[in-house]
């Protein structure tokens, strides 16, 4: 009988890692051979157009438009949507049997929102923590202990 494989996604708003595990979580490294990363530009970079203008309809002035979202949140929008897709991907080839998100709780609601139907009928669990920084032996530690 086939094990089943499980991934991990270790996210934060601008960087993501995708690990591969056993069923019981025993054995842990990376599925991918590269990190996901978002656009870090400052928002002067991002948001470099100047903004369109308008007339008020009552006075004589006129005034800018102001930009729906922060451009840093539309990012990580954007971002989380990237590794949706990542995962969509791979679950068609089969490349796993289950998924755990493991990111800070705003950006593990990004994801799961990014998240097609599909997808996430795999989803085995959702650790709201950012573990983003710590080093893959400090994740074999922490994580069979909170899933």
């Amino acid at each position: 009988m086939k094990t089943k494989t499980v991934w991990i996604v270790v996210a934060d708003g601008g960087r993501a890692r995708v690990l591969k595990a056993n069923e019981g979580l025993t054995k842990l490294d990376m599925a991918l051979d590269y990190e996901l990363v978002a656009d870090r530009r400052p928002s002067r970079d991002i948001d470099a157009d100047r903004p369109g203008r308008t007339r008020d309809r009552a006075a004589q002035g006129r005034h800018a438009y102001e930009p729906p979202t922060d451009p840093h949140e539309h990012e990580k929008i954007e971002f989380a949507r990237k590794i949706a897709r990542l995962l969509d991907d791979e679950r068609k080839k089969l490349s796993y049997d289950e998924v755990i998100l493991v990111a800070a709780p705003k950006m593990l609601g990004l994801l799961r929102e990014a998240l097609p139907r599909e997808t996430l009928k795999l989803l085995r669990a959702e650790v709201p923590k950012d573990f983003s920084k710590l080093k893959l032996h400090e994740l074999r530690e922490k994580l069979p202990a909170i899933v």
